[in-house]
């Protein structure tokens, strides 16, 4: 079989490279039905992209890498297409945008997109053995155990990271990297819960309160969530992009230094009341009792003196931790690391030392924060390798 271009992976940036890639276009992926990542995202109703997204956002070996593509192909793109699909979106937190319905609205719309540019798409279907010939790019192409030998002239790589096994992820895009001699960056799990010693804050699973989560230097107000094995909630997955193990993680309870002030203003109105009853008015009363208990605090707000309140306040807004892990890939959200930037043109996505090999996505070393900025980045590189093909 000989095409123009062969697409390995049908996620979102793969799916959006076929409906823009001009020429026969054949799409492969192992999976049973394309867009699966797309699928499950924002619960059900993918966060398809973020107001506020610029390569500032993004984590990557050469941090200017990125810059390139998203101007080329900006969130303001992707929300013009989808509008011209009447596919109603609403923004949440931080900039973020999601379907009113839902996240099979998007893959419908790239399936529609890819039918109109005339791409083939076979699923349930392995793509191996990977060579560059005379002719161009050949493979060899598995399904239902019948193989078929195809050549291509370009060839662009879009299986994605390590992140969520169970739905297929396997790593391949980097064996194809360096099986044509490009360099990838170590890689591990981002946008993660962290773990504890067991059972560290299994009474509080459940538990979410506003938190300021510092991890290497960089710091994120959002929700904190304290799960049976450990932490997360959006804070805590923003701040595992940072975080190195045998690091400590910062949590503030207290990000804006309010919490002293306020327990001594009351503590004059109603001092005879309980100490942890009063806490109860600034935090959950599951997470209340554990601070009491944590830090030692017991009786009446009358009993607390100003410096233990601000002791305690000051112990709130800077609580070091030590995570003793992650949850792995298999919880991660993406993969940080990949396809290194110094071997892929910013412009194209091409490999520079190999025309007409492309790296697009999350394969590539560029990862984004939480909040639709890994879709934007899956939709501006395929738009970039599309166009330059």
């Amino acid at each position: 079989m000989q095409t123009d271009t062969a697409i390995i992976g049908a996620g979102a940036a793969g799916m959006m490279c076929a409906a823009h890639t001009p020429g026969r276009v054949l799409v492969i992926d192992h999976a049973r039905a394309p867009g699966e990542k797309i699928r499950i995202s924002g619960g059900g109703r993918c966060n398809f992209t973020n107001m506020h997204c610029d390569a500032q956002s993004f984590l990557s070996g050469n941090p200017h890498f990125a810059k390139s593509a998203l101007a080329r192909y900006t969130q303001w793109d992707f929300i013009s297409l989808v509008d011209q699909y009447g596919i109603a979106w609403h923004e949440k937190t931080l900039g973020q945008l999601f379907c009113d319905g839902s996240a099979k609205e998007i893959i419908a719309m790239l399936l529609d997109l890819m039918q109109k540019n005339g791409a083939t798409l076979n699923l349930q279907t392995t793509a191996h053995d990977f060579a560059k010939g005379p002719e161009g790019f050949t493979f060899a192409m598995t399904r239902e155990g019948r193989t078929t030998q195809v050549t291509a002239k370009n060839l662009v790589i879009a299986t994605g990271g390590k992140s969520i096994p169970k739905m297929g992820a396997t790593g391949l895009a980097y064996d194809i990297a360096r099986r044509f001699g490009l360099r990838v960056t170590d890689t591990r799990p981002a946008l993660v819960p962290f773990t504890f010693p067991e059972g560290r804050f299994a009474h509080l699973a459940g538990v979410a309160a506003p938190a300021r989560i510092t991890a290497g230097g960089t710091a994120f107000d959002e929700a904190l969530l304290f799960t049976h094995r450990g932490l997360s909630g959006p804070a805590v997955l923003q701040a595992s992009s940072y975080w190195r193990e045998g690091d400590t993680v910062t949590v503030s309870l207290d990000p804006e230094n309010t919490l002293s002030g306020a327990l001594r203003a009351q503590r004059q109105k109603a001092g005879k009341r309980k100490f942890v009853t009063e806490l109860a008015q600034h935090y959950p009363a599951r997470l209340a009792d554990h601070i009491a208990s944590e830090f030692g605090l017991t009786g009446n707000l009358a009993d607390q003196s100003d410096a233990q309140l601000q002791d305690l306040a000051g112990r709130l807004g800077n609580w070091e931790m030590l995570p003793s892990g992650t949850e792995g890939y298999r919880k991660a959200e993406v993969t940080l690391g990949g396809v290194s930037t110094d071997d892929l043109s910013s412009q194209t996505m091409a490999a520079k030392d190999i025309p007409g090999l492309y790296f697009i996505g999350e394969a590539v070393d560029v990862t984004g924060w939480l909040g639709g900025y890994n879709f934007q980045w899956a939709w501006a590189s395929a738009m970039a390798a599309a166009r330059a093909i």
